[in-house]
Parts: C-alpha cells; sequence; structure tokens
C-alpha cells in the first residue's frame, strides 16, 4: 500500500500564553511512501517523528495537508477504518491474557462479513505468531516471556488482521542492546516475508540505517533529508544530517578556505579546493583518518580505545567543536605519539564543507577530480 502525504502539518496551541504563535510540530511534510517498503522516520527527541506517525495512523488530526493510503484520502478516516497496525514502546499487552488471547483481540472486534468463528481466529492467531516465531509460547502470559518475546507479540497482534500499513512508534526502546539488535532483525525479516509497507521512528539512527530502505531525517517539524540510508550518511545536505548520522559521530572543526587550502587552526590540512575563499564548518567522518608520522594534521594524543578488528584513537584538536575527535583506523596500525602528538592525512570523500551561517553543504572537488559534495 503506497502511503502519500501531502503537505502534511501540526500546529499545538503553545502552552506559554504569553506566545500567540503556535507551536509546528510537523511543517509542511510532502513525501510519497512506495508499496511494501521499510521507512524509518529519524530525528532526535521533538522533532515531530512521531506525530508524523500519530497523523498517518488518524490519532491525530492534521491542521492542515492531506494522507492518502493508495488513492483513498484518509485523512478525515477514523483509525479503526484505516487499516493500520501499531506497535507501541511500551508493548500495551493484557498481562492477564495467554499470548493467543493477545494475538487474537483485534480479530474478536471485527463486525459483520468480516467476523470470524472462533476457530478461525484460533488459526489466524497462530499463523501470526509462528510468523513471529512464537508458535510454541501460545498459552504463556506476558509476564513469562522475554521484552524481545513481549514485544513480537504485540508485533503478531498488529499484523494478525494483515493492515495495509504497519506503524511501528520507537519499538526497541525498552529492550537491551543483544534484544534490540534481535528485534531490529526480526522486523526486517517479518516485513520482507509479509510486504506490508511499514513505517518505523526511532531516534536511534543505527537502528534506522540498518533495516530501512529508506530514511527521513527531520528537525524540528522539517524534514531535512530523505533517501537510502548510505545514500544519506554519504551525502549530506547539511551540517545537522551530517552530525546526526554516524556512530561515532562525525568530527567537526571551525575552519576556512583560503586559496583551496582548508585550514584548521591555521595549519593547511587538504589542498587542491575549487572553494572560494570563505569561512567553514569541516566535518570529518570517523573513518576518514589515515595514520601518518608526517601528515598534516596533527591533534593532541589522548589514549587509545581497542573496539577489536578497528581502533579508536582518541585525541584533541584547537579547532574541532566538541571536546574530543575520534579517528577509526584499522588494529593492525600502531600509534606512536611523537611529543604528544598523532598525526594524520584526510580521505577527501570522507571530508564534508559546510558554509559557516547556514550549515548547508559545500559542494567541491579536489584538483579538477570526482565532485565531493
Amino acid at each position: 500500500m503506497k502511503v502519500v502525504l501531502q503537505n502534511l502539518t501540526k500546529k499545538y496551541p503553545n502552552r506559554n500564553r504569553k506566545i500567540k504563535q503556535d507551536v509546528v510540530a510537523v511543517n509542511d511534510f510532502t513525501f510519497e511512501i512506495p508499496d511494501g517498503k521499510l521507512i524509518g522516520l529519524l530525528g532526535p527527541s521533538g522533532c515531530g517523528k512521531s506525530t508524523t506517525l500519530n497523523l498517518i495512523s488518524g490519532l491525530e488530526k492534521p491542521t492542515s495537508g492531506h494522507v492518502f493510503f493508495g488513492d483513498d484520502d484518509v485523512t478525515n478516516l477514523p483509525p479503526e477504518n484505516r487499516g493500520v497496525g501499531l506497535v507501541f514502546q511500551n508493548y500495551a499487552l493484557y498481562p492477564h491474557l495467554t499470548v493467543q488471547q493477545n494475538i487474537m483481540f483485534p480479530l474478536q472486534n471485527l463486525k459483520g462479513e468480516a467476523k470470524l468463528t472462533k476457530e478461525q481466529m484460533i488459526a489466524k492467531a497462530r499463523e501470526a505468531a509462528n510468523l513471529v516465531q512464537l508458535g510454541d509460547y501460545m498459552d504463556r502470559r506476558p509476564s513469562e516471556l522475554s521484552g524481545g518475546q513481549q514485544q513480537r507479540v504485540a508485533i503478531a497482534r498488529a499484523l494478525v488482521k494483515i493492515p495495509r500499513v504497519l506503524l511501528l512508534d520507537e519499538p526497541l526502546s525498552n529492550l537491551d542492546a543483544r534484544l534490540r539488535l534481535q528485534t531490529r532483525e526480526e522486523i526486517r525479516r517479518i516485513q520482507r516475508e509479509t510486504g506490508i509497507t511499514t513505517i518505523f521512528v526511532t531516534h536511534d539512527q543505527e537502528e534506522a540505517m540498518s533495516i530501512s530502505d529508506m530514511i527521513v531525517v527531520m528537525s524540528a517539524g522539517v524534514v531535512q533529508q530523505i533517501g537510502q540510508p548510505q545514500t544519506v550518511y554519504d551525502d549530506p545536505v547539511n551540517l545537522f544530517v551530517a552530525k546526526f548520522l554516524g556512530t561515532p559521530p562525525i568530527n567537526v572543526f571551525e575552519g576556512e578556505v583560503r586559496s583551496g587550502r582548508l585550514y584548521l587552526a591555521g595549519d593547511p590540512v587538504l589542498e587542491g579546493l575549487d572553494v572560494p575563499d570563505q569561512a567553514v564548518f569541516a566535518g570529518v567522518r570517523p573513518e576518514g583518518f589515515v595514520l601518518q608520522p608526517e601528515g598534516p594534521m596533527a591533534c593532541g594524543f589522548t589514549n587509545v580505545e581497542v573496539m577489536g578488528r578497528d581502533t579508536s584513537v582518541v585525541s584533541t584538536h584547537p579547532a574541532a567543536v566538541s571536546t574530543t575527535v575520534r579517528a577509526i583506523i584499522g588494529a593492525e596500525n600502531r600509534v606512536e605519539p611523537v611529543d604528544g602528538l598523532v598525526r594524520f592525512a584526510l580521505k577527501p570523500n570522507k571530508v564534508f564543507l559546510f558554509d559557516a551561517k547556514t550549515e548547508e553543504r559545500i559542494s567541491f572537488t579536489i584538483g579538477g577530480g570526482r565532485d565531493h559534495g
């Protein structure tokens, strides 16, 4: 089922009575979600992603704009008539009911031609449970399940009616790290097997990037960028997107371009840029550093963190916006500081320049080569 959001806007009255201007939770959101895809709505707390999900589900009504499921305008349709499946952060299972009874619950409210016999409901519940690999737990109650299993019951309950659209609101937030990894893989597998258009809300960029066909990055109710996860990571449109995506996060420096050179704290660290002289923010991905004894970028060595196949070199730099600089290098490299300094060269394709005032991305090439923006 294709989902189309057309100039979707949601405003709330400001709680501060002295300020007459409304709070804009979602601002003129236009996007077409292709049929059968998994889309990640991504952004920090308060960016409007959950509000967008509520507008799609019908739990909230837009101030302006429209929501289409296929060719049907469902903007004013109540949630129960939209054919959506909802999965929340807190599972919302009935503690006194078994797994089977929890999954069957939505089927018991069907009326008219859609009404099912008890045998049909049990069969559908078992089919949904098998899909989430809980077929052997039908007689257990939620208190007898792990957090990940409870979340899978919630997903099975949302799927049992075969919804047109599946909506997941921070579904993994209450799970520990290992369960989050397992459950997000399950969500991706289930989505592929069912082919149901799915919208997944999260503030965890690693989660969104790992399972989404496309991600939508939001900030303060405004869509910043839409694209395939790797494309958005490799080609951020502004400093906000560059900083939000990536673990560890991108290293940001205050710098300037003069005569085709990028200067950080007065030292030239990259040459051959076709960029006019100007003040810039320079972003360098952690994997964009190359350890070189004579490298042009000198950082104050702090320590080394061994992470198995990779090594994280923690250092400082006078032009850095944050207190630490993190460089990810191969574990085979030996870090040997000289006079308390460690030196790097920079990979041009992992360096991004942003306008110092607007924070918009500045495209550049090096020596007439490939475009880096």
